[in-house]
Formats: structure tokens, sequence, C-alpha cells
């Protein structure tokens, strides 16, 4: 009976401290502390050096929860990770997820030898430890802190985060092999890379085609959608680590091959896998935590404070600036994706497996790895968002999303219901507008439910439902917040070629000489941008409008405000003088009237 007394002791010490680090996260987003530093924290306050005295040493459970959390991670990152945003940042993303890496980790390794009192190849150990940043240390702190980076910016450290963590587990295995072995060959280190590289791309390209076949094909029970291909991305990990193949590699492509295929259930296993991935996050900065004990790091804080900052200000800004050197980033870019290097649960894993193979100095790594997360959450973390506003690479904070409800339809993939409460001051309340690639199917007023045409006209509390591909889904949400109050734009933007988002199709016929239908004539361009573009308008955005193109030269209030248009180059344009006088007149009315003077 004592042992199964003990069993249940464990399960609620396990479930009351995983409950605790969900409370204490309340805490953590009304004073801006990185929420991964509160779970470690919650972990040493439960350890047998701190009031909860709990005795914790199995480093075989932390490194199994730390790979199935891991993996869970990564698989997550890939599964979000739209590969038409990442495509125009790949290179630049691998070479820092692999020659950054090795370089941070050369420029960290002599600090830690002298430092640390280390001989080369265990100071290399440490670099490599320490060296890749985490995705999910990243990623949490932006969206907690409400940023919008640059879309470069954003989607480099996307790629980089998702794909360095691999690179940094096979360089650690190397390392702590010829530790324990004593002897290795530059072919045998390279050999191994390759096979692992490449076993874990086939192997997780395979497995997310073959999920997807299942998804699709395979009539599963309504509400196993979602913990099959969780338990399938486990599979594939697992599988590519048994021949020895990258399993964090495996599971992060199988990732992007899912997330971009259309798929059943697409947004219910991305629920799923969010609130996986949270627990998960949790239960390993817990576990890590409690195998920390504060008196041991006594011994080593000061060396692993040096470490620290050697790597912040010196190891990872050499190996951005030269990883980036080819590429067109300007300073500031370069700059905060420098200091955006945080360091997270992927470093404390890395060092617990010195612990597990029982290697000397095996706590030494550990200790170090995590007073180098303590300190890169705290300084970088809570000074993420100030630094990215300073240096120009966050954009406007966007109006936050309305309730957004989707449902899949059985039978078919190509289309899905998206359903949102209708606001007074959304775009589709005010202005009418909707997407032409999207189709109001009913609309739910007072508890009944009605077609558009008995709802007509829909008013501020109804709910209205939409047919939509799963993929543009998302997009639909700009039409359904509150609309931003728009500002004029540059009037010296402004010239033959380049036209207010606030006049007409009509008004643009009529002086170009383009062809309109006359149900469009009436709609002004930025609506006509609105309508038209997949997802929310970005500077550079290009329509077809009969033999001219237009594109969005200025944005406000999430709106084009300004657009350029292409013209025919192989026809001579002439415009009227007299015309073009009377459209510039109609032009200056227009800003009177919406600059209120």
């Amino acid at each position: 009976m004592a042992s199964l007394d003990s069993v249940s002791i464990a399960i609620l010490l396990g479930a009351v401290l995983v409950m605790a680090g969900i409370l204490s996260s309340l805490l953590a987003l009304r004073f801006g502390a990185p929420l991964l530093l509160v779970f470690l924290i919650v972990g040493m306050l439960a350890g047998d050096s701190g009031p909860g005295q709990i005795a914790f040493d199995d480093v075989r459970t932390t490194y199994l929860v730390g790979s199935v959390a891991l993996a869970l991670i990564l698989f997550d990152g890939g599964l979000k990770t739209r590969f038409t945003s990442i495509r125009a940042v790949l290179a630049p993303s691998m070479v820092l997820a692999t020659i950054g890496v090795l370089l941070t980790a050369l420029v960290t390794a002599p600090v830690a030898k002298y430092v640390l009192d280390l001989n080369w190849t265990e100071s290399l150990l440490v670099g490599a430890v320490v060296a890749s940043t985490d995705a999910a240390a990243v990623f949490l702190l932006v969206h907690t802190q409400g940023l919008r980076l640059r879309p470069r910016v954003g989607a480099t450290l996307e790629a980089e985060s998702g794909t360095n963590d691999p690179f940094a587990i096979f360089l650690t295995l190397m390392l702590v092999e010829f530790i324990s072995v004593g002897q290795s060959s530059a072919s045998h280190i390279a050999l191994e890379f390759l096979r692992e590289a490449m076993l874990g791309a086939i192997i997780g390209v395979i497995g997310g085609r073959l999920v997807v076949l299942a998804l699709n094909y395979v009539a599963l029970p309504q509400g196993l959608h979602a913990p099959f291909v969780t338990t399938a991305a486990l599979v594939i990990f697992g599988g590519a680590q048994m021949v020895h193949g990258s399993g964090f590699l495996a599971v992060y492509l199988a990732g992007i091959i899912i997330g971009n295929r259309p798929t059943r259930a697409h947004n219910s296993v991305v629920t799923f896998l969010d609130a996986a991935t949270w627990l998960a996050q949790i239960v390993m900065f817990v576990l890590l935590g409690l195998l920390v004990s504060p008196h041991r790091l006594l011994s080593s804080v000061g060396g692993a404070v040096l470490v620290a900052f050697a790597l912040m200000l010196v190891a990872r800004p050499l190996a951005v600036v030269v990883c980036l050197a080819p590429f067109k980033f300007n300073w500031r870019e370069k700059i905060f994706i420098a200091w955006t290097g945080l360091r997270g649960a992927v470093a404390i894993f890395l060092a617990s497996i010195p612990m597990l193979v029982g290697l000397s100095k095996a706590y030494l790594y550990f200790d170090v790895a995590f007073v180098v997360v303590i300190i890169s959450l705290l300084l970088q973390g809570w000074t993420l968002a100030p630094a990215a506003r300073r240096l120009h690479v966050a954009l406007p904070r966007a109006e936050r999303g309305p309730r957004r409800v989707e449902l899949d339809l059985p039978g078919q993939l190509e289309q899905q219901l998206v359903g949102y409460p209708v606001r007074s001051k959304s775009l589709y309340f005010r202005r009418g507008l909707i997407p032409s690639w999207s189709k109001p199917t009913l609309v739910i007023r007072n508890e009944q439910i009605l077609t558009p045409t008995e709802a007509d006209p829909v008013a501020p509390g109804d709910y209205i439902y939409l047919l939509a591909p799963p993929e543009r889904a998302e997009a639909l949400d700009r039409f359904f917040v509150d609309m931003a109050p728009s500002s004029a734009p540059d009037p010296h933007l402004l010239g033959d070629f380049m036209v207010s988002g606030e006049h007409t199709l009509g008004e643009l016929a009529e002086i170009y000489g383009v062809q309109v239908d006359e149900h469009q004539a009436k709609l002004t361009l930025a609506d006509y941008f609105d309508i038209n573009l997949d997802r929310a308008p970005k500077e550079g955005a290009e329509l077809g409008l009969d033999s001219i193109v237009l594109v969005a030269r200025n944005i406000s209030g999430g709106r084009v405000s300004v657009i350029g248009l292409r013209l025919p180059e192989d026809e001579e344009v002439v415009v009227p003088q007299t015309r073009m006088q009377a459209f510039r007149r109609k032009l200056a009315d227009i800003w009177v009237s919406v600059a209120g003077v």
C-alpha cells in the first residue's frame, strides 16, 4: 500500500506543479516576465533546495520528457509555418542554422576554456550546448509582447530557430561521443552529419505525406484527428532516431508538409497541438528546474555569467554579421536578429545529455546552460519589444482578431465554414465588402438560423457564416475587426501614375480608359484590393485591372491608401491634360474631405 500511496502522491504533486506553472503565467503576463523563466523558477522552488523539498535527480526521465516536448514544439512550429512566407529567406536561415551555430560555438569556446578551467573539447561542448536559439522562447515572447515583426525578419527568425536545433543536437552528440571514446575524425563527423540530415529529411517528407493521406482518406471518428496527428509526429520522430537520422529535423519537415497541404480537421489539429505544446513546455521546464541545485550553482555561477555575456554580446552578433553578409539585410535587422538569439529549453535539454551518459563535469555543463538561459530570458526576453521598436523592425500592432469559428465540411477539402460576429465598425458592415473567393451561407440572429437573403440587411450582433478555402480563412479576419481610422497619404507620393485608394474604379476608367464592370464602378481602389487579395494588403501587392496593374504603394489603417498604376509597356498611353487636371482636382477634394480641412 505504501508504494501505491507514493504513486498517488507523485501524481498529486506533479499536477499541482503544472497547475502552479499555468496559474503563474497569468502573473507573468501582467508584468511582462518571460513565461519560461517562471516555469523554471517553479521547478527550482519545488526542488530539494527550495521550500518544496522534492528530491529529484532522474536525468533519464527528464531527457525522455524533453525529447518528446522538443519534438512536439518543432512539429507545431512546422505545422504553422507557411512555406510561401519562408521561401524567400531559406538561404539566410539555413546559413544561420548551420554555419551560424558552429561559429557561435567556436567563438564561445575560448571564453568557456579560460573562465571554467576546461580543455578545448570540453569548452567546445559548452559552446555547442548554448549555441542554438530556442524557437519556443522566441515566438512565445514575440506573441506575449504583442509584436508584429517585419515579414523578412520574422520569417528568418522563424526558419532559423526551427532548423538550428537539429544541427546543435548533432554537434553536441558528436562532441559527447568524442569525449567518451577519445577519438574521431573529420570524415566520420561529415558522414554522420550527412546521414542524419538525409535520413531525417527523407523520413520527415515521407512521414508528412503519409499523415496527409491518412487524414484525408481514413474515416477517423470525430475528435481523433488531432491525437492521431500528434501521435504520428512522435512516430516519425522515434522512427528517424531509431535509424540514426535526425528525428528533430524529421518532425519539423513533417509539420511543414502537413501544414501546407489541405487536410481534414486542420484547425482542430492546430488547436490541440497548441495546448499539447504548451503543456509539454511547462512539464519540461518544471523538470529542468527540479534538477537545478542552487548550492551547486554557486561554484560556477561567475564563469557561467561571463560565458552568457560573451555569447550574447560577441559570439551571436559575430555569427549573424558573418552569415548574413551575402544577403541584403540592413544593419538594424542584423542587430535585432543578433539580439533575438534567445536561449531556452533546448540549451538545458542538450546539457542533460552529458549527465545521461555520465561524462565527467556533466553537472557543470548543466549549470552553465541554466545560468545562460536565465540571463538570456531576463535581458533579451524583457528587452525584445523595446529593441524591435527602437530598431524599427516592428510593424504597428494589429487590431486583435475577431473570434473566428471554423468548421470542416465532410466529403470535401476545398471549402470550410467560417463564422464571425458582425461588428458595427467592421469593414464588412460599413462597406458591405467581402472577398470574391468567399460566399455568405447563413446568418444567426436571435438564435434563429437565416439565409443571407432572409437576414438582409445584416445587423450588428448577428453571426455570419461564410464558405471559404481553409488556407484563406484567416484572411477574412480583416473584414470583421473594427476599421482603423485612415489617415491621408503623403501628397508627395501622388503624381500622374499615383492615385488615392479612395478613388473609385469608375473614375480610374474615365481617366485611363480601362474597362470596368458596371457593378464594380463604385468600388474604391482600396475596396478592390480588399476584395481580391488573399491576405491583408502589404506594400508592393499587385492586382490586375484590365490592361493595367495596380500596385499598393502605401498602407494606412490596414488598407491601401496610395496605389501606383503600371501601364502597358507596349502601348503609348496619352492622358489628356485637361482630364488629368480634372482628376487632380477630384484628388484634392478627397484629401480635403479625408483630412477634415
